[in-house]
């Protein structure tokens, strides 16, 4: 039956007194009255599932929050009336999808009346306890099927991690240059690569000609250093030796004044897949950090390679996060990982921690592809020269 204006106002005006007194049997015709399909009116779905609400009626509220969301899938209210609804009902994910919802609307700015506040709060303990409630059942799907253990893949764990929200994901965000296809890991582990046995084994070597350099070097030079011939990098340790370098290695050129007192630490370094790239590769050198420094959080140049690190000095509480993971460093073994990611390290202790550090083709690389990135990579040192005056 079509209303008039003033028929509807009256009927909606009679509705809210009935719904504030309590009587939502008699509100509930005079609602639907006005939402009827012939009514002519504006329809007044909200207070429609208010009344539903009332009367214990959970399809008849469902229903009426609907139809308003489809008119305005954005109306505030009513995503948090249907995430309440749901919640209610034992839905647990459709209460999270649309609590989610509403919350996403508050915070790029949508008005929040003060009636509203209580159930945005609402909304958030929903939320967390739902967290909790979905981390229980998962894990103990994956305790009945051993997938909760350490021999659990590392993808499938890291995987995990992320669908709970424990890590953030990150991705490969190299400075200077991106080579597609590349796999999207922080980290890689020692038994990927049969030649770091034997450079392990060389540890004890290295680190008695590492002896021999600290009782001649007063000072290790800064790892980073500005060029007067370019801005300099907006980093903290800028010209500050607590990150310390000593390099057998730099810029494809062999430091012989260096190397020439480490053979076993050169001879170690032969083993490994370093590029051979004119200007650029190899780099090898001594990391050095000293206490309480922190690298701040940077992106390396390149995905192209891994960077490995044999820890030669390692006092405790020396730690490095690639990504969404930390990892210590490990006495006796290399750690490598993809520096195209955030990466950051610290020492935490009151002693100087001390790595070889060098770079690696990634495996993924074919020998022809590698063939075409050094032809690529010569070709921007060439023209990124310093001009010399």
């Amino acid at each position: 039956m079509t209303l008039t204006p003033s028929e509807a106002e009256k009927l909606r005006t009679d509705a809210i007194t009935l719904l504030r007194a309590g009587d939502a049997t008699k509100a509930r015709p005079m609602l639907e009255q006005i939402c009827a399909p012939d009514s002519g009116v504006e329809p007044q779905w909200l207070l429609l599932a208010h009344a539903c609400r009332m009367l214990g009626d959970d399809h008849g509220e469902e229903s009426a929050l609907q139809q308003l969301l489809m008119i305005d899938k954005r109306h505030l209210p009513a995503l948090l009336l249907m995430g309440e609804l749901k919640a209610r009902t034992g839905d647990d994910r459709a209460a999270n999808s649309f609590y989610k919802a509403a919350l996403n609307m508050v915070s790029v700015g949508a008005a929040v009346s003060a009636d509203l506040r209580p159930k945005l709060k609402q909304a958030e303990e929903f939320l967390a306890g739902a967290h909790g409630r979905f981390e229980a059942f998962l894990l103990k799907k994956l305790d009945a099927t051993g997938l909760s253990g350490d021999d659990t893949p590392i993808p499938v764990r890291h995987a995990i991690d992320l669908l709970m929200g424990r890590k953030e994901i990150y991705y490969q965000k190299p400075s200077l240059f991106y080579y597609p296809g590349m796999p999207q890991r922080e980290f890689y582990e020692r038994s990927e690569f049969p030649w770091l046995g034997e450079m392990e084994a060389a540890i004890p070597a290295m680190q008695e000609e590492l002896r021999g350099v600290i009782a001649r070097t007063q000072e290790f030079q800064p790892y980073v250093q500005g060029h007067p011939d370019r801005p300099r990098p907006n980093n903290p340790l800028l010209d500050d030796p607590s990150w310390g370098a000593h390099y057998f290695w730099k810029d494809g050129v062999e430091i012989t004044e260096n190397s020439v007192h480490c053979p076993k630490t050169m001879a170690a370094l032969a083993s490994a897949p370093i590029p051979v790239i004119q200007e650029r590769s190899p780099m090898a050198l001594y990391s050095v950090l000293e206490p309480n420094t922190h690298i701040a959080p940077h992106y390396g140049m390149l995905n192209t390679r891994l960077i490995c690190h044999i820890p030669l000095i390692l006092p405790p509480d020396c730690a490095i996060r690639v990504g969404g993971e930390t990892r210590p460093w490990q006495e006796g073994q290399a750690l490598i990982f993809d520096d195209s990611f955030e990466h950051e390290a610290w020492n935490r202790s009151n002693q100087r921690r001390v790595i070889l550090l060098f770079e690696i083709w990634r495996p993924e690389i074919s020998a022809d592809e590698r063939q075409a990135l050094t032809t690529i990579f010569e070709a921007i040192n060439e023209y990124q020269k310093p001009v010399e005056i």
